[in-house]
């Protein structure tokens, strides 16, 4: 068998993976607030209705979460300027032909599982491959849709001036019922893109063993050495290699 040298990359910054867990933690409870405002509960109980003020209280972690997501995504948006490669803007560009021939790639592997009868060493993605980059944009356009709906909604009874830059969406969306509907149902494709990407994660860290999960804890993950001169090779990394970035594992 062929034994392959691989080396440590420092993939993922940290603010990158601040960024991935807060919006986990967001869309979770989103999500179950969401469930709840969208279709409450009903709770039997002896107290005045004034003293009992859950729904409130529910009302209140969805809109000061939202906020928290808002402003979570505004941060990632500033760091696809200063971040490294794999977390820049240009990542996720998807005109451009080597993009198009690893997307094919992806598909191929991936969705219907066909083995390649010549594997090209380039197909191996370092950060994000290009299936990965363009379900990223897709997901991006989707958190607008949340923000604009969410906030134009929250307008009406808002008292500060940022969920009130919104309160054009709701009369230009042609009123409350189609904005609270587009806001439900972008809600079930975050849920849907969640569950693929969860399996895919798991199935590309059993698959290849290259540390796909644990390098949104660490920033690490494990890349071939073959691989890696391919890079330089393209200059796509400088040579020879920063040694605070990669860090050769025997």
């Amino acid at each position: 068998m062929e034994t392959r040298k691989f080396r440590r990359v420092y993939v993922w910054e940290l603010p990158v993976r601040f960024f991935h867990w807060i919006n986990v933690l967001s869309i979770i409870i989103l999500a179950v607030t969401g469930f709840i405002i969208a279709d409450p509960p009903a709770i039997l109980s002896n107290k005045e209705a004034s003293d009992f003020y859950w729904f409130g209280t529910v009302r209140f972690i969805h809109f000061a979460t939202a906020y928290v997501f808002f402003f979570n995504m505004i941060l990632r948006i500033y760091w696809s300027f200063v971040g490294n490669k794999f977390s820049s803007w240009r990542a996720f560009w998807p005109f451009s032909k080597k993009m198009w021939h690893n997307f094919l790639h992806v598909i191929k592997v991936d969705v219907f599982l066909a083995n390649e009868k010549k594997p090209d060493i380039r197909d191996i993605s370092i950060g994000h491959n290009s299936v990965a980059a363009f379900s990223y944009v897709m997901l991006f356009l989707l958190a607008l849709v949340q923000v604009f709906t969410g906030f134009g909604l929250y307008s009406s009874t808002a008292s500060w001036w940022l969920p009130k830059m919104f309160s054009w969406v709701v009369p230009f969306l042609g009123g409350d019922f189609i904005v609270r509907t587009i806001h439900h149902t972008t809600t079930w494709l975050f849920i849907l893109f969640t569950l693929i990407h969860v399996y895919l994660v798991f199935y590309h860290d059993w698959l290849e063993g290259r540390g796909e999960v644990s390098s949104m804890f660490g920033g690490y993950k494990f890349v071939c050495d073959e691989r890696l001169k391919k890079l330089e090779e393209e200059k796509e990394i400088e040579k020879p290699v920063d040694k605070e970035e990669l860090e050769i594992i025997e």
